[in-house]
């Protein structure tokens, strides 16, 4: 199953605010779906559910218009949608009817589901009575109840502590290992790295990077190497390569551990070494720099507006 986001624009009351979005996801891999507060993550989204329409562009699935009513799917809003007063599972059987199936079939799926996450006692408690990650586990559930086939959730671990993130990451890990479509949507790099095959990045209503997050990695970090050194700052290391080998390699940025750097054509990782020896460097920390996601979210999407 190929889920297809193809040149949609939006613009609300004459401003366009997506640019030409386009990417697509798979199933059986999760999708890591990212961008600044405003880059347009949410209105893709909601055009992917069918609340907003484009104003140009199409969405499709297997090559075919898709439309959101006739298929599966589990959203997770970052502001969640349950009714605080309800008890846990009066609500999960009514949002489970909502999404088309049969009452017992809505109660032994939000069962074995609460079962999963460990609040299976909280079942006939009010929402609000819950802890925050409880609630947070309880929404899930109610995204899963009808055990879609596509499945969106867009900052899933805010809040949780490290004990419920882990239940939450099995449960997720568990459905793209049964072949689910997913598209994870966060701030917090950590866990896109965990899930994510491919990333996508949105900044300003543009696609500004997409692709296999492995490839991206590794061609971020292509001819960058790191160095710290025993006796000296970062700093003080910094501006001696920048002395000493000016001839092979460029200084990316001084950080407090490393510093990065890049070599200039025609120089190799063996060259430099020997060369950092034969400057009698007290060598502590030396070798490839495999930057984070973080790092190149920060270079794609961290400009100051």
């Amino acid at each position: 199953m190929k889920l297809e986001i193809k040149n949609i624009h939006k613009s609300f009351d004459g401003t366009e605010v997506l640019h030409g979005v386009s990417f697509y996801a798979t199933d059986g891999s999760a999708l890591g779906l990212l961008g600044r507060n405003g880059a347009g993550k949410t209105t893709t989204i909601r055009i992917l559910m069918g609340v907003f329409h484009a104003n140009s562009g199409e969405v499709l699935l297997d090559g075919a218009p898709f439309d959101p009513k006739l298929h599966k799917i589990g959203y997770m809003p970052e502001e969640r949608g349950m009714y605080p007063k309800k008890k846990v599972m009066e609500q999960l059987i009514y949002f489970g009817e909502l999404r088309g199936i049969s009452k017992h079939e809505a109660k032994a799926n939000a069962t074995k589901l609460l079962d999963k996450l460990g609040i299976s006692e909280y079942t006939n408690r009010k929402l609000e009575t819950l802890s925050k990650g409880n609630q947070q586990k309880v929404q899930l559930v109610q995204t899963l109840i009808n055990n879609p086939q596509i499945i969106i959730l867009d900052e899933p671990f805010s809040g949780l502590d490290p004990v419920n993130s882990q239940m939450l990451k099995d449960l997720i890990e568990e459905e793209i290992q049964n072949g689910k479509l997913v598209i994870f949507s966060s701030h917090q790099m950590g866990y896109v790295e965990e899930f994510c095959k491919d990333v996508v990045i949105l900044n300003k209503g543009n696609v500004v990077l997409k692709g296999e997050l492995r490839s991206i990695q590794k061609e971020y970090g292509d001819q960058k190497l790191i160095l710290n050194a025993n006796g000296m700052t970062t700093q003080e290391l910094a501006n001696m390569l920048s002395q000493q080998m000016v001839e092979c390699i460029t200084i990316v940025e001084v950080r407090k551990d490393y510093v990065i750097f890049e070599m200039l054509e025609n120089y190799d990782k063996k060259y430099i070494a020997k060369k950092l020896i034969d400057m009698e460097i007290d060598i502590d920390v030396f070798g490839d720099y495999k930057p984070t996601l973080t790092d190149i979210f920060v270079m794609k999407a961290g400009d100051v507006e």
